[in-house]
Order: structure tokens, then C-alpha cells, then sequence
């Protein structure tokens, strides 16, 4: 293998960032998943209330529940605007990878 000088560098130093990307994306795609386990729990939670309130009598436990909806609501709503922060995030690093894998092969086969 012949070694032009700084193709090497070069070579180890995008290996390095795909490698940071990577790890990077599989933390962002994991947040992801906890983001929408969140999500499904509330909605789940938001649901049991309700069949729960059909029971209730009291004006003060109906008033209780509600807020607990109302607070499951919010947590929804941040969940959601979340999965998007983290969605625009996930594009940007997976475009990025493309970019820089795209840059290590044809080092790799001229460097060869």
C-alpha cells in the first residue's frame, strides 16, 4: 500500500468523525425511542383517567383528574415538539455520515 502524504491524515481524520457520527445518531435514535415510549405511557395514563373519571362522584376528584389530563396533555405536547428537535437532528447527522463516507471511499481505493 503506497501512502500519499496527508491522505493518510485525511483518511484517519474522516474515520474518526464517521465514527463520532455514528455514535452520535445511535444516541439521538435511542433518545428517539424514549421520547415516544413518553408519549405512549401519557396517552396511555391520559386514557385510564378518563374511564376512571366515569367512576368518580366527587366534584373535587373529577377537578383532580382533569388536571392530571391537562398536565399529560403538556407532557404529550413536549414529547412531540422533542421527536421533532430530535427528527431535524437525526437528518442533519445522517446527511452528514453520507457525506463523509462519501468522502473516505474514494480515498480509500486511490490510497490502495
Amino acid at each position: 500500500m503506497k501512502w500519499i502524504r496527508g491522505v493518510g491524515m485525511a483518511i484517519s481524520f474522516t474515520k474518526t468523525i464517521v465514527t463520532q457520527l455514528t455514535k452520535e445518531i445511535a444516541d439521538l435514535e435511542s433518545k428517539q425511542v424514549n421520547a415516544k415510549k413518553k408519549k405512549e405511557q401519557a396517552q396511555a395514563k391520559i386514557n385510564q383517567i378518563g374511564r376512571d373519571m366515569k367512576l368518580s362522584q366527587s366534584h373535587s376528584d373529577l377537578s383532580s383528574k382533569m388536571s392530571r389530563v391537562n398536565k399529560l396533555n403538556e407532557e404529550i405536547k413536549t414529547s412531540d415538539r422533542l421527536q421533532k428537535d430530535i427528527a431535524k437532528e437525526l437528518a442533519a447527522k445522517k446527511a452528514a455520515l453520507k457525506l463523509n463516507l462519501a468522502k473516505a471511499t474514494p480515498q480509500d481505493e486511490s490510497s490502495s
